[in-house]
Order: C-alpha cells, then sequence, then structure tokens
C-alpha cells in the first residue's frame, strides 16, 4: 500500500481549498451581475452569433443598420447585447425564440 508523504498532502488540499475559493469568487461576481442587471442575461458577439446560427459579420450589418440594439465598451470596442432585446427583435421579425437561460 502507498502512503502519501504529509507534506504532498497538505500542498494538494491547500491546492483544492484555492480553487474552491476562486470558484466561489467567479459565482459570486455572477450573481452580482445577475441581480444588477434583473435577471437578463448579456451576450456577446460569439455568443449570439452562435444563438442566431449566423456570422459575426452579419451581426456586425445588423448593429450598422440599426436592426438590434447592443451595447459598446468603449475601451475594447467589444460589442453585448441583452437577451431580452434579441427577443424582442426576434419576435418582431417573427421567429419563435427559444428561452436561453
Amino acid at each position: 500500500m502507498s502512503y502519501i508523504d504529509n507534506e504532498i498532502l497538505e500542498r494538494l488540499i491547500g491546492t483544492m481549498v484555492e480553487g474552491f475559493a476562486r470558484i466561489e469568487k467567479k459565482l459570486d461576481q455572477m450573481n452580482r451581475l445577475k441581480e444588477c442587471m434583473n435577471g437578463d442575461k448579456l451576450l456577446d458577439n460569439v455568443d449570439l452569433a452562435e444563438l442566431l446560427g449566423v456570422s459575426q459579420r452579419t451581426l456586425a450589418r445588423y448593429r450598422q443598420e440599426g436592426k438590434i440594439k447592443y451595447y459598446s465598451v468603449e475601451k475594447n470596442g467589444k460589442s453585448f447585447y441583452l437577451a431580452s432585446e434579441i427577443q424582442s427583435f426576434l419576435l418582431q421579425r417573427g421567429k419563435n425564440v427559444v428561452n436561453s437561460k
């Protein structure tokens, strides 16, 4: 039977505890974000393109033509979309919407 050195075991447990702490912190951040957005989901270009089955270029064209509402972060220029607003966009176009939450 093999035995684990106490020092190695303590390091393994420490690593696991740190990992759980990181996960807990990330979950707390996600919950705060969700509360901040009244439970709405925030989508980025990759998420939305996949959800709609279109290219990111098509999304850029939708933004440029004013077809979809979006929010942009000035620092990096990334575009974000509220799931509820995308649902409204699809309903206006007569598409059935699947709840993605």
